[in-house]
């Protein structure tokens, strides 16, 4: 049996893989940050389970991680821990670089003075924000780097210092050049759970409009649920590669609004331009008619607002998976970018459901009180 160590592992993909590992009979422990506040709705179904543990530990603090380390010993590592928003990370870039780029090297010095050097596979979380400003698409591990905000250039430095101690230590640690990879647990700030909880609450009658910023901007889309999978497959490779994690396959923000709404009854068209440009309702499928009177053909459904731009923006993300195909025989394509939205709108409409209910039995409860049927 194997020992896996998972750092931010109440994250969307902290989670998908340690359900993943699980099944393959691993022994899991994740670290966790003290907090007043708990965050581990992602991993609740998980705890109690024997072979799921849980540590106490910050990959700001050195000691804490050399404790964990040296205490589970354990036979892999996925530093999936970071401050992973493109935007807080102008807000915050002290705070970014002291995670995402002296994290990982507090991460291979207690794996080196734990003695596991020799013994323990380390999978580095790296990111396509690396390419930035991208100088050729699509995009693959020879491609050259331009990071463009202050998270890129903090996992500039995760990535390079793992090839870095790969070389000088003979340590079997490699970087997983991941593309965006979204999910029903994605965080609500990032911008396609925006768009599928926007779209999930205009059609239940919760919100009016969705703001967005670029919607021109071009990614690559796919489910962390399959990405997953292909962090363990590097760590069982027979020597320490990098690879990018993709799909293959590029969509811009517009596209993904045009398949949320569609999922949820409302065909979108798109007029204007740039900071002008709308998305209007084209149709109502009968279904959402009846469901939400209010909305009618030609209503405003999406605007753009300039708040929602970044100093500097990628515009233009495209990953070429053929290296993973090929030597680790990964699917990039198991799930769809159709199906992917489906399975953020289903959740997202099944959350507003209960929150609608939620609310319901409230007012019926402040209702009732004022009225003294209940006391």
């Amino acid at each position: 049996m194997k020992t896996a160590l998972i750092t931010g592992i109440t994250g969307q993909d902290g989670s998908f893989l340690s359900e993943f590992l699980l099944s393959k009979g691993y022994e899991v422990h994740g670290t966790i940050r003290r907090s007043s506040v708990d965050y581990r709705e992602r991993i609740a179904h998980l705890e109690g389970q024997p072979k799921f543990h849980l540590h106490y530990a910050d990959l700001g603090d050195s000691m804490s991680l050399i404790r964990v380390i040296s205490k589970v010993r354990p036979d892999e590592i996925y530093n999936l821990a970071a401050q992973s928003h493109v935007q807080v990370s102008f807000d915050s870039p002290e705070f970014t670089a002291n995670v995402d780029a002296t994290g990982v090297l507090r991460i291979l010095e207690a794996v080196r003075l734990s003695g596991l050097a020799d013994t323990c596979h380390i999978y580095q979380a790296s990111t396509s924000e690396l390419y930035g400003k991208v100088e050729e698409v699509p995009q693959n591990e020879d491609t050259p780097f331009h990071p463009y905000s202050p998270y890129a250039v903090a996992k500039l430095y995760g990535h390079w210092i793992v090839k870095e101690y790969r070389e000088a230590y003979n340590m079997f640690c490699c970087s997983g050049i991941l593309f965006n990879h979204e999910s029903e647990r994605r965080g609500e700030t990032f911008v396609t759970r925006k768009i599928t909880l926007a779209a999930a609450r205009i059609a239940q009658g919760k919100q009016s409009k969705l703001y967005l910023g670029n919607l021109s901007s071009l990614r690559d889309w796919g489910y962390a649920k399959d990405y997953v999978e292909c962090m363990w497959l590097m760590l069982q490779n027979d020597k320490p590669e990098d690879f990018v994690i993709a799909t293959g396959i590029q969509h811009s923000v517009r596209d993904f609004c045009y398949y949320a709404f569609k999922h949820v009854g409302i065909e979108l068209e798109f007029v204007g331009e740039g900071a002008d440009e709308k998305g209007v309702i084209k149709s109502i499928t009968p279904q959402l008619s009846v469901v939400n009177k209010q909305l009618a053909v030609g209503d405003v459904l999406i605007e753009v607002s300039a708040d929602f731009f970044r100093p500097t923006d990628v515009v233009n993300l495209w990953g070429d998976p053929s290296k993973a195909k090929e030597k680790l025989g990964w699917n990039p394509q198991k799930t769809t970018f159709e199906e992917l939205v489906k399975i953020m709108v289903d959740a997202d409409m099944a959350k507003v459901a209960v929150e609608r209910a939620g609310e319901s039995i409230r007012t019926n409860l402040v209702e009732y009180l004022e009225k003294g049927i209940v006391k």
